[in-house]
């Protein structure tokens, strides 16, 4: 069924950048949909490309080069022409993870921009020979994933918000890693979400990636990311852990009980690796309980602590 998603207010950035090169020339615009594992940029992502420059970024490298190239041939189209394009992440960025981004990339109609400027809730509406907005009476909209079919003609979205969004690596994607990335919709967080196991390759939004790419994975976590480990197999938490505590990292987050904190802290002081980043159990203090739901709260609010006090 489709649901409305949170919205959230146009950045105004981009869009004076929009505004001023239509007023020049042809202007083609790239926003990222939806992405899945560690990507350079979330959703709502833009850039601005002219013939012979771009404004704003996507997150560089090779993915950027490639969609300012697909943006500059939009421009041999007529106004209002789009297409919708998947990259994966791993061959493009080297990446351990891989994961995928998706782009929808359009040449600009002078004579249909007035959305540019609205500062309201903007829902997009795929027709053939254009991006149909509108800022009111917003229809239910189908939600969006960088995985499977691409959104064709006659699909409906909410035009995703360029926010400021933590990073968070997070490990495993059972009952509570599901609550979390059900309950994270709207928020200014950035998943990207990682399992072994292989019913993992059909899931929305979460990589499957072996032990080795998970722990490489955790290992080159930055300094401006969040790590969540709770994947079904406490060595493999272990491991993570460990690369964890290797990275950059300021978070560093486990789920388990009190008495696995204290196996774990034991085997990381044994082979000289600094626990004080660790944080297990997961979750704010003083909410309790066992059930997915309430520890994924939790943990949401835990993360949001983290980004307000960074």
């Amino acid at each position: 069924m489709p649901r409305s998603p949170s919205f959230a207010r146009v950045p105004r950035e981009w869009a004076a950048q929009a505004r001023a090169a239509l007023g020049r020339e042809p202007t083609a615009l790239v926003t990222v949909l939806a992405t899945e594992g560690s990507a350079p940029r979330g959703p709502g992502a833009r850039m601005v490309v002219t013939g012979d420059n771009q404004q704003g970024s996507i997150g560089g490298g090779a993915l950027e080069y490639q969609a300012v190239e697909q943006a500059r041939a939009i421009l041999d189209h007529p106004p209002g022409a789009w297409r919708i394009q998947d990259y994966p992440l791993g061959p493009l960025l080297g990446q351990c993870c891989g994961g995928r981004v998706r782009l929808l990339i359009e040449h600009l109609d002078p004579d249909a921009s007035q959305w540019i400027a609205s500062e309201r809730p903007i829902a997009a509406r795929l027709l053939a020979d254009r991006v149909e907005r509108t800022d009111t009476d917003i229809p239910n909209t189908e939600p969006l994933f960088a995985r499977g079919e691409r959104p064709g003609v006659g699909a409906t979205f909410a035009e995703p918000a360029d926010i400021p969004r933590m990073p968070v690596l997070m490990f495993g994607a059972g009952h509570v890693g599901r609550a979390i990335a059900q309950r994270a919709d709207g928020l200014p967080l950035q998943f990207a979400r990682y399992d072994t196991r292989s019913d993992a390759a059909e899931m929305p939004g979460v990589v499957h990636a072996d032990e080795e790419a998970m722990v490489a994975c955790a290992a080159e976590a930055g300094r401006d990311a969040a790590v969540l480990i709770l994947t079904h197999d406490h060595a493999l938490d272990y491991r993570l852990t460990a690369a964890a505590l290797r990275s950059a990292a300021p978070f560093v987050g486990l789920i388990g009980s009190r008495t696995k904190r204290a196996r774990f802290l034991a085997r990381l002081r044994d082979e000289g690796i600094d626990a004080s980043r660790l944080t297990c159990p997961i979750g704010m203090p003083g909410i309790a309980g066992k059930e997915p739901d309430v520890i994924a709260i939790a943990t949401l609010a835990q993360l949001l602590t983290l980004r307000t006090t960074a």
